[in-house]
């Protein structure tokens, strides 16, 4: 498992033990780098989230920006999960094509992205549809439609959301709503801000977030609203919503939304506990490039394969303790080797176990399914990237553009 230590509020880690599991046979014909995904392990992380739900699947509305692959999101409906959230138009094309019954659009959108949800909404009459709304000149432009709204409350991440003690605000939006004919659905409420903190301190942070959580939800049930569903908690504070007993018989439903789970990644497994049982389902198959001078490897997945987002190390190398991932550039991956080792020998494969796995999934086009030890089969990264910039609906005619048909837009 990842071994872990705190250093300046950021997750250090350390080791990811070598496990057969994730041999790939044949990798002699692998193109690297290569997004490899379990199913049996990615079968066995849904297992064991629906079992810390108590077994009910309808506690659980995923956040689809880490699946990404149709085949994942079929796997949860065929699971009983049902209700998703999702922050592009394509992940919502592909929830609702996969068997999805109600997603949230977990992001605010305006403009031609508003009337692009409408569309999905008209292509998938039968899925219950919401978006995120935090003043009222984005509840007007859902009026009389049927897709629904959540009040998007910010408890303190500071990149959207109507600040947690505004009742007042949240109040008069609920109202706005009403008066256009919107359906409010309920508050989505992320507290990712608290990924960095040690167990104890995220637990104490949330909680405490979650207590004036409440106070918000009673000030709108006095005021004689009906709330249908709280939404709280991504992977780092899964374990804080779990725990906090405010959320049972509120006269609410209660939603989780972990998303990276599904795969899980070295930040989720250092922030998780141990005794939850998940494993790594998605891995990046690398081979070695160079050895540009002693104590230095370098492999072929660089920003551009396994994300930077998280920061350096980007990584950590499966049963390779020894090499400590360095800055990378687009395409290379340099590696330390922080003690003396035999080496690693130019072409051979090591797999990586991604610090962030959701933008990693983002950056392919296919991924290898591998069970057994086998390659069973190439899967499109459906909902890899995004739409085109042009509404599907939308005629160009460029003759009126002064182009010719030859020449791209």
């Amino acid at each position: 498992m990842i071994k872990a230590a705190m250093a300046g509020h950021k997750v250090m880690l350390s080791e990811f033990p070598w496990d057969e599991r994730y041999r790939v046979s044949g990798v002699q014909d692998v193109l690297t780098p290569a997004l490899v995904i379990y199913p049996d392990i990615v079968a066995s992380n849904i297992a064991r989230t629906l079992h810390l739900l108590e077994g009910d699947p309808n506690r659980w509305r995923p956040h689809l920006k880490t699946a990404k692959l149709a085949l994942t999101v079929r796997m949860l409906v065929d699971r009983g999960v049902r209700n998703f959230k999702c922050a592009i138009t394509l992940e919502l094309l592909i929830a609702c094509d996969s068997g999805a019954a109600d997603v949230l659009l977990a992001y605010p959108v305006a403009g031609a992205n508003a009337r692009r949800v409408l569309e999905i909404k008209n292509q998938f009459p039968r899925v219950r549809i919401s978006v995120l709304v935090e003043n009222e000149e984005q509840v007007r432009q859902w009026r009389g439609s049927s897709v629904g709204m959540f009040v998007d409350i910010n408890p303190g991440m500071n990149r959207t959301g109507v600040e947690q003690h505004r009742t007042d605000k949240v109040v008069r939006l609920v109202r706005a709503a009403e008066e256009m004919e919107v359906q409010f659905r309920g508050l989505h409420y992320y507290d990712g801000q608290h990924g960095g903190l040690d167990e104890a301190a995220r637990s104490a942070a949330a909680h405490a977030g979650y207590d004036r959580l409440l106070k918000l939800v009673g000030a709108i049930q006095d005021s004689g609203i009906s709330l249908p569903e709280v939404i709280t908690a991504g992977t780092p504070t899964f374990p804080c919503s779990l725990a906090y007993k405010g959320f049972h018989g509120g006269g609410f439903i209660h939603r989780v939304s972990p998303g990276t789970i599904v795969y899980c990644d070295a930040t989720s497994l250092a922030q998780l506990p141990a005794e939850y049982g998940y494993a790594p389902a998605a891995l990046v198959l690398t081979r070695v490039v160079s050895t540009p001078r002693k104590g230095i490897i370098t492999c072929d997945a660089g920003h551009k394969t396994v994300s930077a987002d998280a920061g350096v190390p980007t990584c950590v190398v499966a049963g390779h303790p020894e090499l400590m991932p360095l800055p990378p550039s687009e395409e290379h991956l340099p590696m330390a080797l922080n003690r003396e080792t035999a080496g690693l020998q130019v072409g051979e494969a090591i797999y990586l176990l991604p610090r962030h796995i959701c933008p990693t999934v983002n950056n392919f086009d296919a991924a290898l399914l591998v069970r057994d030890g086998q390659i069973e089969s190439v899967e499109k990264v459906t909902a890899r990237g995004r739409e085109g910039p042009l509404l599907p609906t939308l005629a160009l005619d460029k003759s009126s553009m002064g182009l010719a048909a030859t020449e791209k837009v």
